[in-house]
């Protein structure tokens, strides 16, 4: 009998993600951006065969997916090397030499959309208005463009149009919880909720007809729930609403009258099915616990993109009684027993307020008696149960994993996510040293034993946890977090810009609060062993955030080591890049662990 070793950590890096899908409108083909070769590519299958082909080898991560409505050939969106200036492109089916479509250096582009007839593409760039930006319409055949939304006051994208293409669907982003949905007709601009002071959201809308608009809304509420407009009465109307969830995404069968709601509760996500024949309103069970995207074809099928906390993402297709797995990404050589499900606990935080959490606790017998605490990105987002191949990673390597949902989160209802406003630095962390506090009351972990690190918005609560609560923690990783707040409101891309002020500050009104929030104000309390890491061509948390944190450290002879990837942006879209950064991490915490018993 021959027996194998254990398997290798660096295995549970070396699983494969998906970032994007669509399928054809005829089914007959698929394609999906992964980066099954290591770097992000386009890859294809032929229906209803899932073995898949690549379709492109440009090496770069793709933001836009759609198929012409005549299954002829794909517009696709990429980047380069993470700089989020996505340019469009035509890709023939099968692969092979693309054609450039939309392409002015240095812009950013968003959000395609091709007319019914696919001789139209619609879409939204920064060009020629980068803080609040324009929507056109390109002629594919002639290449002529017409301006058809000029943005105005905030961020204005272009979401979609009628079965008419009469009526455009817009929608302004004053703030991540300050978002307005309107219908333009002619010279006509309609607010599809009623007036109000109260800042409120809509984040979906899709037409069933010419007249009608069904929407996704927290309008005089606290979670989004599903409301119609009828254009020709001008009648908003509440449809469906479930207690503690909010609706986060919506798609229509035309062919079926149906429509899939997709909604966050907490840490995970359900999927609903409205028949506007008869209102009937049912649940469907899905393979997965975080849905990332849904498509309907045609023919009713549904295809679903998501994944867990134990199965990496996947495509699956719903034949009616059961989800087929289309792709099968899995933790190569990893059984599925080796992966650690999180615990959901809750705990009160300063000021009595339930703070939700995952708790990822180290298999016994890998458990080497440390705990990572993980304060998340956005910071208007949530830890939830994603697949995280790195969480995999460092808890088979034994180390337990605390993840908190802090006021800002999602998932918790708008006055929960308004919370983090104006007020990055004080209810937030807050809540983080509560978590902190939680863990060391329960015997989890002692207090100056815990490992710090987060990204993003996650790096810069590391950064400020370790200046101003330095006492709970033994070493600190801070991946591509804002050092300085007055540095990173200046440095944001130009369509954040307007939000800034509502979201963290204003640099001349609230320049107290901003010196008190920033980490690089508590230089002399930052004394423990420090990591950073940084994406070079991260245009939303620049270099310099990282670089002036690193050398104002080193010139006070801190213990600081700093890892620049040359050719990524706000991620790991290279998989040596990704094995690479989390070696050097998991490297760096050995030097500060111990395997003693565990408290």
């Amino acid at each position: 009998m021959i027996t194998f070793p254990k398997p290798d950590v660096e295995q549970f890096l070396r699983t494969f993600s998906i970032a994007d899908f669509a399928v054809s409108p005829d089914e007959k083909h698929l394609v999906f951006s992964t980066n099954l070769s290591g770097k992000y590519n386009l890859w294809g299958m032929d229906l209803p065969n899932s073995f898949p082909y690549p379709l492109t080898s440009i090496d770069q991560s793709c933001q836009g997916l759609i198929y012409d409505k005549k299954s002829r050939f794909i517009i696709a969106g990429f980047d380069q090397d993470g700089n989020e200036n996505t340019q469009f492109y035509g890709v023939p089916l099968n692969g092979g030499t693309m054609k450039e479509i939309v392409n002015h250096e240095n812009t950013r582009n968003f959000m395609p959309k091709l007319s019914n007839d696919s001789k139209k593409l619609y879409y939204t760039t920064s060009r020629g208005n980068p803080s609040f930006l324009n929507s056109y319409c390109l002629d594919l055949e002639s290449g002529q463009e017409r301006l058809v939304l000029e943005g105005k006051d905030a961020a204005t994208y272009l979401f979609g149009f009628s079965p008419d293409e009469e009526t455009l669907l817009y929608y302004k982003h004053f703030a991540n919880t300050y978002t307005l949905l309107y219908a333009k007709k002619g010279n006509e601009d309609i607010l599809l909720t009623p007036p109000t002071e109260k800042q409120h959201t809509v984040n979906d809308g899709v037409f069933v007809s010419d007249s009608m608009i069904y929407l996704l809304t927290d309008y005089d509420s606290d979670f989004t729930y599903l409301a119609s407009y009828n254009l020709e009465t001008n009648k908003f109307c509440k449809v469906k609403e479930l207690k503690n969830e909010s609706f986060t995404a919506i798609t229509y069968s035309k062919e079926n009258q149906l429509l899939y709601i997709t909604s966050q509760k907490g840490v995970e996500d359900q999927l609903y099915e409205i028949n506007l024949q008869n209102e009937n309103w049912r649940n469907i069970p899905v393979p997965c616990s975080v849905i990332n995207k849904l498509e309907v074809a045609a023919s009713g099928t549904l295809y679903l993109f998501g994944m867990s906390a134990t199965k990496p993402h996947n495509i699956y297709k719903n034949t009616g009684d059961e989800w087929v797995s289309l792709t099968k990404y899995t933790v190569p050589g990893v059984d599925s027993n080796e992966l650690v499900e999180p615990d959901i606990i809750t705990y009160p935080s300063f000021d009595g307020r339930e703070i939700e959490s995952l708790f990822f606790r180290a298999k016994k017998e890998n458990d080497n008696g440390e705990v990572i605490f993980w304060p998340h990105g956005g910071p208007q987002a949530a830890e939830r149960k994603f697949f995280r191949a790195s969480f995999q990673f460092f808890l088979n390597n034994g180390y337990s994993i605390f993840a908190p949902n802090f006021r800002g989160s999602t998932g918790y209802g708008l006055e929960f996510m308004k919370m983090v406003e104006g007020d990055w630095g004080n209810g937030p962390r807050l809540d983080n040293v509560a978590g902190l506090d939680w863990l060391i009351d329960q015997r989890h972990a002692q207090k100056g034993n815990i490992l710090l690190m987060g990204g993003s918005f996650g790096g810069y609560m590391a950064l400020l946890l370790h200046g101003r609560h330095a006492d709970y923690f033994k070493a600190v990783v801070d991946i591509f977090g804002p050092s300085n707040l007055f540095s990173f409101i200046n440095s944001v891309p130009e369509d954040w810009k307007p939000v800034m002020d509502q979201w963290v500050g204003n640099p001349e009104k609230d320049k107290e609060k901003l010196i008190e929030f920033s980490p690089i104000t508590y230089l002399e309390s930052m004394i423990k062993p420090m990591l950073v890491i940084q994406g070079a061509n991260d245009p939303r948390v620049v270099k310099e955030e990282s670089g002036q944190i690193v050398q104002a450290l080193k010139d006070k002879g801190r213990d600081v080591d700093y890892m620049l990837l040359e050719n990524e942006g706000h991620g790991f879209s290279k998989k040596e890049n990704e094995i690479a950064v989390y070696q050097k991490i998991l490297s760096f915490l050995k030097q500060f662990t111990a395997v003693t018993e565990k408290v």
